[in-house]
């Protein structure tokens, strides 16, 4: 069934703020904690096979995060551009955006696969593979680059869906995916014997089954935005818009991945149990921050939405109230988090008690600072859901490069193997600083546009009492 734009605008800028965060939100937090789940199934699984696999899935998670990146950017660069346009009721250039990033996406991701499948041994090893993870990563990340042009793809559908508010659209694929997932891990890697090989194909068999549904959407008529290559263009103002929003994001993803490579090669010089151990504690630290992202991908299309509307007070209302029910739900998580961390690492490496030794210290010292994150990342999907792309880039460079890399490159000389686990929080801590500054000032700015707004209602309301008073 087509979508009805006029009842998709309404909607979004007159449905009462909770409810329709609450809404948006909870299909979004629901498929984005599947795939942190799916994430890490594939590290449960492959650490039935030993520490060295399990790092091996560490390392590759820096190429996966380079993919992420890719699809991501043009993603969350077309999203933000189209949640603004459906609220101006701009319906053909929003499909255009969809359109030119769907296939770009795709085509960079076709070029990672060929750059990566050729230099896969050099790549790996400038990941942080040392030679005895090498053979376990070389034979995960051949078919994760396989994957890679419809899996850039998919994020592009996956985040355009939820920017014109279908997040139960984008639910249905990315959920269907996930699950699917999770039962192919064990049954290829054990029950076919094909290993970490395995695990790699049943992710790509899942990412092409989410691929699918996701398309689904956009050619039926489901999605408020046209899926068509008549609509893709190479005109620089599209691509420059949609770049220049993506670009925090691709900063952050692209940061990540070096974040994770300069940690995987740090670790490794205390072992194969240090990469194994801080592996995990990413996995299930992402597990966390996936709820949180979930719920701010509720919120970013409201944001858009009522930016564009110039709808500012349920701007102001929304981020309020996401604010608050994430700093709630951060402190819950982060004092569950530090009560288990040895049972949680545990579950993932019953065999070495080196790993778990390692990650339960790294994992409670990263959950004093989880309540931190309600500020850092929901400010961040402030400014880039409304065009505020220098803000959204300064605060995406910061907690994985301009915090975290000095973090990583000094503290681990100072207290060794302590420096390793401190990097992540010690960053997140200098991260949230800057987002109070940052976020502080643009809120003084958005107090006052919401007072007028406030002011105008109030106004055209008492004139509409007296022209009703007049006729009768």
């Amino acid at each position: 069934m087509a979508v009805d734009a006029q009842a998709q605008y309404v909607k979004m800028t007159q449905t009462p703020v909770p409810k329709l965060i609450g809404r948006l939100a909870a299909p979004t937090m629901v498929s984005m904690m599947i795939t942190s789940i799916y994430n890490m199934a594939d590290t449960f699984f492959v650490g039935k096979l030993g520490t060295s696999a399990t790092g091996a899935v560490g390392v590759v998670f820096s190429l996966m995060a380079i993919i992420q990146a890719v699809g991501f950017t043009f993603g969350m660069g077309a999203g933000s551009c189209i949640s603004r346009l459906l609220g101006q009721r701009k319906e053909e250039e929003a499909s255009r955006m969809l359109s030119t990033a769907f296939f770009s996406a795709a085509a960079a991701g076709l070029l990672l696969t060929a750059a990566g499948l050729t230099f896969l041994d050099p790549l790996m090893r400038l990941l942080g593979a040392t030679e005895t993870i090498l053979p376990f990563a070389r034979d995960y990340a051949r078919y994760i680059l396989l994957g890679a042009p419809y899996m850039c793809a998919t994020f592009v559908m996956n985040n355009c869906l939820r920017s014109e508010g279908q997040a139960f659209l984008s639910m249905m694929g990315i959920a269907g995916g996930g699950l699917l997932n999770c039962l192919l891990d064990p049954l290829f890697i054990f029950g076919f014997d094909m290993g970490i090989s395995g695990a790699a194909i049943a992710t790509i068999l899942s990412q092409l089954v989410s691929f699918f549904i996701l398309l689904s959407h956009f050619l039926t008529g489901r999605a408020s935005t046209r899926l068509r290559p008549r609509y893709f263009t190479f005109r620089w103002h599209v691509y420059k818009e949609i770049l220049r929003i993506g670009a925090p994001t691709f900063f952050r993803q692209g940061l990540s991945s070096i974040s994770s490579v300069l940690l995987n090669t740090i670790a490794g010089g205390f072992g194969d149990a240090a990469i194994a151990a801080m592996s995990i504690v990413t996995k299930v630290s992402m597990f966390v921050y996936s709820a949180l992202l979930g719920f701010g991908q509720g919120f970013q299309p409201v944001s858009g939405y009522n930016w564009g509307a110039r709808r500012y007070d349920r701007l102001w209302e929304a981020y309020w109230f996401c604010v608050k029910v994430a700093l709630a739900g951060l402190s819950i998580l982060g004092a569950v988090g530090f009560l288990l961390a040895p049972q949680v690492i545990a579950a993932f490496s019953k065999e070495s008690e080196e790993v778990v030794r390692i990650g339960a210290y790294a994992l409670r010292v990263q959950c004093l600072l989880f309540p931190l994150q309600s500020g850092i990342i929901l400010s961040n999907m402030l400014f880039q859901s409304i065009g505020k792309a220098k803000e959204a880039a300064v605060l995406a460079l910061s907690r994985q490069g301009l915090c975290f890399f000095p973090m990583i490159l000094i503290l681990p000389r100072l207290f060794e193997i302590r420096g390793i686990q401190w990097a992540q929080p010690g960053a997140d801590l200098l991260t949230f600083l800057i987002s109070l500054v940052l976020t502080g000032r643009f809120l003084g700015l958005l107090f006052q546009m919401r007072r007028e707004v406030l002011q105008a209602r109030a106004a055209e309301k008492a004139e509409d009492e007296e022209t009703r008073l007049e006729n009768c």
